[in-house]
C-alpha cells in the first residue's frame, strides 16, 4: 500500500523544496545547518539564545569548525536563517533536535532540553513532517519519551509523521572528518521513518547506514564512546601501574603499537574532556541500572578517568616536594585549557578540575592557551597570559593540553619544573621534566 505522505515528503526533499528546521545551533546544529544549506535546502535554525540567532543571521560563525565565509554566503543567499520563534516549526518539512544532553549533579541524564525541544515541536507540528533526534541519549529515549509526546494529537508515526534517531558524530577540530563525510547512522521508528530520514540526510552526507530501530542507533553512539572511555580508562590505569613499577608508560605504549594486529594505541592523560566521552557511557550505565544491571566496565573506567586530575596534582606535589616546595603558595602555570589539542572547546576539560584542586590547596594558578583566551567556570575566573614570562616566574609548569603551536623545547629550557601530562615533550631530554 502506497504511503502518499512519505512520497510527498521524499519528493520535496529530492526537488530541494523541503525546509529543514534545526533545534539547537551549537557544535552539532550549526555544522549540520551549513551542510543542508550547501546542499540547496532551505534551513531554519531555532535557538533560545538571541545572541546566537543574531550572529547567525549576520552570517557570523561562532563555531571553530564552521567556516565564516561559507556560512555568510549561505545566509546571504537566504538558504540559512535563524529565529527564536518556534511557531515557525510548522513551516518545516523536517525537524532535527540537536540540543545538549548533560548529566545532572547526581550523574543522572538531564533530558530537560530534549523534552523542551520536543514540546516545541509537539505544539506546532503538522502531518507530513519528519522529526529526528540527534542528541546523545540512552537507548529507548526516542520510543519511550519522544514518540508519546509527538503522538498526543493523534498523529501516527510512520503514517502521518516520521520519527528517527541519528546520533551526532562531531569531532571538533578533526581536519579529515567533518559532518559531510562522517558516515551517518539512522534508526527509524518504522521502515517508512527510516526511509524518510535516509532521503533527507542523503542530500548532505556522503554515506548513510540504516539500522533496524532508534534503540539500535542510540546504542551505536553509546558503544562508540564507551569503547573510547573504557580503553582510555585502561591506559590511565596502566600509567598508574607503570609509575609504581618505575616504567615509562609512553615507551611501553609506543613499543606495543608496533604490533601490526590485535592492538590499538590509546594514551593516558590528565582526565577526559569534551561533551561525549565523559558523559555518554554514564547514560548507558544509568539506563541499565533501571533494568537491574550494573555496567561494571563503564563505572570503573569512569572512576579511573575522573580521578586523573587528582593524580596529576599528587604527582605535582611530589615533584615540588623533591625541590623543597609545597603546593600551597607555589606558582603553577598551566599550558592548555581546552579539552584536547588545537581546539577552543573547554567542555568537561580536565584543566578545570585541575585548576580547582590546585586553588583549593593554596596554589597560585595561571595559564596559557591561545585557543581559550578566558576561562570562566564555577568559580574559576582566569585569562590566558603570555607563556614565556609566566614560565620564568612559575615554580612549576604543567602541560594539560598539548597544543601544536607551543614551543615546548624553549619553555622547558626556561622552566624550573615541567610536569608533562600529555607527552608533549617527547624527544626532549631534560632533568626538569617529570612525565605522567
Amino acid at each position: 500500500m502506497a504511503n502518499t505522505t512519505l512520497d510527498t515528503l521524499k519528493t520535496r526533499i529530492a526537488s530541494g523544496e523541503a525546509r529543514v528546521g534545526i533545534l539547537g545551533l551549537g557544535y552539532v546544529g550549526l555544522p549540520l545547518a551549513v551542510e543542508f544549506g550547501a546542499a540547496g535546502l532551505s534551513v531554519v535554525g531555532f535557538d533560545v539564545s538571541e545572541a546566537k540567532v543574531a550572529r547567525l543571521n549576520l552570517g557570523e560563525s561562532y563555531i571553530q569548525d564552521v567556516d565564516g565565509v561559507r556560512l555568510k554566503g549561505l545566509v546571504d543567499k537566504g538558504l540559512i536563517q535563524a529565529t527564536t520563534d518556534f511557531t515557525r516549526i510548522r513551516d518545516c518539512d523536517a525537524l532535527i533536535i540537536c540540543v545538549p544532553t548533560p548529566l545532572s549533579k547526581t550523574k543522572d541524564p538531564d533530558l530537560s532540553m530534549v523534552v523542551a525541544a520536543t514540546g516545541r515541536i509537539a505544539e506546532n507540528m503538522r502531518a507530513g513532517q519528519l522529526v529526528v533526534l540527534e542528541s546523545t541519549t540512552y537507548p529507548g529515549t526516542t520510543d519511550e519519551l519522544i514518540l508519546p509526546m509527538l503522538s498526543e494529537k493523534g498523529l501516527k508515526a510512520g503514517t502521518d509523521f516520521f520519527l528517527a534517531f541519528s546520533p551526532e558524530r562531531v569531532d571538533p577540530g578533526n581536519p579529515k572528518f567533518q559532518t559531510h563525510n562522517t558516515p551517518k547512522v539512522i534508526g527509524g521508528m518504522t521502515p517508512a521513518c527510516g526511509d524518510a530520514a535516509k532521503t533527507l540526510y542523503s542530500k548532505a552526507i556522503e554515506k548513510i547506514i540504516v539500522v533496524s530501530s532508534p534503540r539500535a542507533a542510540e546504542m551505536v553512539k553509546l558503544l562508540e564512546n564507551t569503547f573510547r572511555s573504557v580503553n582510555i580508562g585502561l591506559v590511565n590505569e596502566v600509567a598508574l601501574m607503570c609509575r609504581r613499577l618505575d616504567v615509562n608508560v609512553w615507551e611501553v605504549i609506543d613499543a606495543a603499537a608496533t604490533k601490526p594486529f590485535g592492538f590499538m594505541a590509546f594514551y593516558p592523560g590528565p582526565g577526559l574532556g569534551g561533551h561525549c566521552i565523559p558523559i555518554d557511557p554514564l547514560y548507558l550505565s544509568w539506563k541499565l541500572k533501571t533494568l537491574n544491571y550494573r555496567a561494571r566496565f563503564i563505572e570503573l573506567a569512569s572512576e579511573i578517568n575522573a580521578g586523573m586530575p587528582e593524580y596529576v596534582v599528587d604527582r605535582l606535589a611530589e615533584a615540588l616536594n623533591d625541590r623543597e616546595r609545597s603546593l600551597r603558595g607555589s606558582k603553577v602555570h598551566i599550558l592548555g585549557a581546552a579539552y584536547k589539542r588545537d581546539i577552543e572547546d573547554v567542555r568537561e576539560s580536565p584543566a578545570v578540575d585541575f585548576i580547582r584542586i590546585l586553588q583549593s590547596k593554596g596554589s597560585i594558578v595561571t595559564y596559557t592557551d591561545s585557543w581559550v583566551p578566558t576561562l570562566e567556570h564555577e568559580g574559576i575566573d582566569l585569562k590566558s597570559i603570555e607563556a614565556g614570562p609566566a614560565v620564568d616566574q612559575a615554580d612549576a609548569v604543567v602541560i594539560i593540553t598539548d597544543h601544536s603551536n607551543v614551543p615546548y623545547k624553549d619553555l622547558v629550557k626556561r622552566a624550573r619544573l615541567v610536569l608533562d601530562a600529555r607527552n608533549a615533550t617527547r624527544g626532549i631530554e631534560a632533568s626538569n621534566i617529570v612525565r605522567l
